[in-house]
């Protein structure tokens, strides 16, 4: 070839750059923290989920209307009381072009419920999974089981090559500082494909041309940039350096509305927030008390719940932007019980006489675990609430941090009493029965249940809602394993967390009640 051909090539080709260029669409998304890691099975955390799902997929998904749709399964049906059967979807690639067949579905499952997998509550219920072909599969429940497909929502598929060839085969675990391949890179079947990877600072995604689906949005490049200080946050959406910003503070919600060119999006999110207390350990880890356990007491719990003013906190913290709440989810989700839905009032002089009857009439000393750039106005949340029991004579030592090291501490449960807050994926009471009021045990069950609360009564409630296919008998078990959790004050609820996202006008997302953010539905206009 001649250097006058090599020369007209070259040209061709930049111009084609420089077309493509011009044409691409690319938002550059602001979030108070990051996902922790691209392994889709490490850390059961919405912020990691809502990342690493527009890159892995489940085998049912929610389309933009948060109903259940075909994902990587095009149908299923339960065939017996304890089977169901799936059909997998023909002619998907992994991003490296692996064929999507049964056997990842497989692997998938036996990696999701290992060692060191956060995300064992979506599929222990699961006994086993018989291989028909490579594009079906029987999967067999323990008991059973008519919410499983709501269940598969947040378990993604990963391929088994790719984790083979990358010495990936076992889930990275925070918890024990243990990484692998599967954290900084990615190989899934979703619509985007991760680029690269700066952990705490900035990740790049690009579309998946290979993608087996309809893609409704024209981005082609995700940049999601971690902005910890709110004012910076804020300040990068105005001045026009970000186009998308997540959680907005809420004292710069007006301020933002204002804005010409921006627009705030607004909406009920299904996560509740609560405190929760070490109530296994004979002695707490972190405490003045010595030789026993303040939180095995039922009136100590109580003492600190009625110290803690959350309408208190929802006027001068939140700034109207929170729903106080009795139970451990919202109305949104199935079995809410709004004639349980009634909070202890706020009494600090209760609380003081809780606390002597249960021998502590100088209160005692405890320390709180809570992050500080996970939740909206999370650590001032704590803040708040270390003042309220400083009323009624109960020091906290606050350690606020950053999710990088507060989610392994508590998720190892080095803990006395924190602060955490979970999202129903299946918008259905049982996900929070089972994973976060059950007592701890095999399967995933009670896997966040970080103090241990154990009652053998909700326990067995819980079993019978996850087989009861009878709607209004459901009803009544849900209601009664509420009701014990109530007079247990087995956690302390807080409030419902609003969604408050601001983005430019010429920016159109869908804002599903989880704090998703699919970036298929993305348009910039």
């Amino acid at each position: 070839m001649t250097k006058t051909k090599n020369w007209l090539y070259a040209i061709a080709a930049a111009a084609a750059l420089a077309t493509g260029a011009a044409q691409a669409v690319t938002i550059k998304i602001g979030n108070q923290g990051d996902a922790l890691s691209m392994d889709p099975h490490s850390l059961n955390e919405s912020l990691q989920l809502t990342v690493t799902e527009n890159l892995y997929e489940p085998l049912v998904t929610r389309d933009r209307n948060y109903k259940l749709a075909p994902g990587l399964a095009t149908s299923w049906k339960q065939t017996s009381p304890t089977v169901w059967h799936f059909d997998l979807r023909k002619g998907v690639q992994f991003h490296d072009g692996t064929p999507f067949t049964a056997d990842d579905v497989i692997f998938s499952y036996e990696r999701a419920k290992g060692e060191g997998s956060d995300m064992k509550t979506y599929v222990g219920q699961i006994k086993e999974i018989r291989k028909l072909n490579d594009h079906s599969i029987d999967i067999v429940t323990t008991q059973p089981f008519p919410i499983l497909p709501d269940v598969f929502y947040r378990w993604f598929i990963m391929s088994k090559k790719w984790c083979e060839q990358n010495q990936a085969t076992r889930p990275v675990d925070r918890r024990r500082g243990i990484e692998n391949a599967a954290s900084f890179r990615a190989n899934g079947t979703g619509p985007f494909r991760l680029r690269e990877r700066q952990p705490n600072v900035r990740t790049t995604f690009v579309r998946n041309g290979n993608y087996w689906g309809k893609i409704d949005g024209n981005v082609d490049e995700v940049i999601f940039n971690v902005i910890g200080n709110d004012a910076t946050r804020v300040a990068a959406l105005i001045s026009g350096e970000i186009d998308f910003m997540e959680p907005v503070p809420v004292q710069d919600i007006d301020r933002i509305k204002a804005a010409s060119n921006l627009k705030v999006l607004q909406g009920p999110e299904l996560r509740v927030i609560f405190l929760g207390m070490d109530q296994k350990r004979d002695e707490l880890l972190f405490s003045s008390v010595k030789g026993k356990n303040p939180f095995k007491d039922k009136r100590v719990r109580q003492a600190f719940y009625q110290a803690i003013d959350v309408e208190g906190i929802k006027r001068t913290v939140m700034r109207g932007a929170s729903n106080p709440i009795a139970e451990m989810w919202p109305q949104q989700v199935n079995g809410f019980a709004p004639d349980l839905n009634k909070r202890l009032p706020f009494d600090p002089e209760a609380s003081k006489k809780l606390l002597a009857d249960a021998g502590y009439p100088q209160g005692f000393e405890v320390t709180m675990n809570c992050p500080n750039d996970r939740y909206v106005n999370d650590a001032a949340i704590c803040q708040a609430v270390s003042a309220n029991l400083a009323r009624v004579g109960v020091k906290v030592n606050l350690q606020a941090e950053t999710k990088g090291t507060y989610f392994p501490k508590i998720l190892r449960r080095d803990t006395s009493f924190y602060m955490l807050g979970w999202t129903s994926s299946t918008v259905d009471a049982h996900n929070v029965l089972y994973s976060i009021m059950s007592s701890p045990g095999d399967g995933g069950r009670g896997q966040f249940n970080l103090g241990a609360y154990s009652n053998a009564k909700l326990d067995e409630l819980t079993d019978k809602v996850a087989s009861e296919t009878d709607v209004k008998k459901r009803g009544e078990m849900i209601h009664e394993a509420v009701k014990l959790h109530l007079d247990d004050i087995g956690h302390i609820p807080l409030h419902q967390q609003y969604l408050n996202w601001a983005m430019k006008k010429n920016v159109e997302v869908v804002q599903h009640p989880g704090n998703e953010m699919p970036w298929k539905f993305v348009t910039v206009k």
